[in-house]
């Protein structure tokens, strides 16, 4: 498949167009701007912000220097905290995964319903939507923060140290560590699992002790995070859900800067969107079989598997479609269709 490439604009003419939505009121610029990242720049999703920092230190000679702060720091490691501390002004840049926010802005994880992007030709298609994007953009206005880029959190994958998961019944009784999503919560109980909401810096103590048995992310998480380690041993490669990764800045910081380094700042942050979508398509490609090389038993769902795991979500993607966008999901909904006809 050819890869378009993923520039994520607000509209043809983004700058130009979202520049006079504002009353500017620049003032004197921080000598720092925090960036909050769940994870390292070990991580492509931790590397996207690292390449989006030096970006703009670069290309406004350290006007605006943006310092990441991995491990959601800001928010003492509680990554669903950090729309709510932007809003607060505690965080100055956002470069995160909208599912983590979602008890704040429930709609921006509209993106992350099970199955609703089952593979990268259909991510790709509602990614370069510019009809869709230009709607959801304006919602993460309407959450405080201008979006300037979207890039790919990578889809994420379950494991487990208890068996192979080939079907839904294997998910009886598994204690899953989840993020702070209700959804994701609500997916695994449908399942007959019992999710758990935590942390990522506390998800791994727990999976090393057995408190809990299982974990969902993207294998990439696995390789770096080395969660074989961790007593993780089958992994189930399903494509269940995969996040943006939105680049955003709170409004109140976003009008203190002048309209050049606001164009500056969108650019580099697609520049940084475009290689880190490359970095996370690069991983995916190879980390099924790297997982295995661990000694991990990697199963990929025949496609009749597959569809056992949507009949068996469907109840709870009908009901959080309804308190997302059910509107907005629908378009969605019609261009991946259009991508199973192609």
């Amino acid at each position: 498949m050819k890869r378009r490439s993923l520039i994520r604009l607000a509209g043809p003419l983004a700058a130009a167009v979202a520049l006079p939505r504002y009353a500017f009121a620049q003032g004197a610029y921080k000598s720092e701007y925090k960036m909050s990242t769940v994870v390292p720049p070990a991580f492509a999703w931790g590397k996207g912000g690292e390449i989006f920092a030096n970006l703009v230190r670069e290309r406004t000679g350290g006007r605006i220097n943006i310092k990441q702060y991995p491990g959601a720091s800001l928010v003492q490691g509680d990554q669903t905290r950090e729309l709510t501390a932007a809003r607060q002004g505690v965080i100055d840049v956002l470069c995160g995964a909208p599912i983590n926010w979602s008890g704040t802005a429930r709609e921006l994880a509209v993106f992350t319903l099970p199955f609703l992007m089952p593979d990268h030709k259909a991510w790709d298609a509602v990614m370069n939507n510019s009809a869709l994007m230009n709607e959801y953009f304006d919602m993460v206005r309407k959450a405080g923060a201008e979006p300037l880029a979207v890039g790919e959190t990578g889809y994420r994958q379950i494991s487990n140290s208890k068996r192979p998961i080939t079907r839904p019944e294997d998910m009886k009784g598994l204690k899953v560590r989840v993020v702070g999503s209700p959804m994701y919560g609500d997916i695994m109980s449908a399942m007959g699992a019992n999710p758990t909401f935590m942390s990522w810096a506390d998800a791994q103590p727990a999976l090393a002790s057995g408190a809990v048995d299982a974990q969902e992310n993207p294998l990439e998480v696995f390789l770096a995070a080395k969660i074989h380690t961790l007593g993780q041993k089958y992994v189930t490669k399903w494509n269940y859900s995969n996040d943006i990764l939105l680049f955003a800045v709170p409004n109140q910081i976003w009008t203190s800067w002048t309209p050049a380094d606001q164009k500056i700042v969108r650019e580099a942050a697609q520049d940084a969107a475009r290689q880190q979508v490359q970095l996370v398509r690069k991983l995916f490609d190879e980390d099924a079989q790297r997982v295995a090389a661990l000694g991990v038993e990697v199963h990929v769902p025949t496609p009749g598997e597959m569809k056992t795991w949507q009949t068996e979500t469907r109840r709870p993607y009908a009901r959080w479609k309804a308190q997302f966008q059910p509107t907005f999901v629908s378009k969605i909904e019609e261009v991946v269709a259009s991508t199973r006809k192609a």
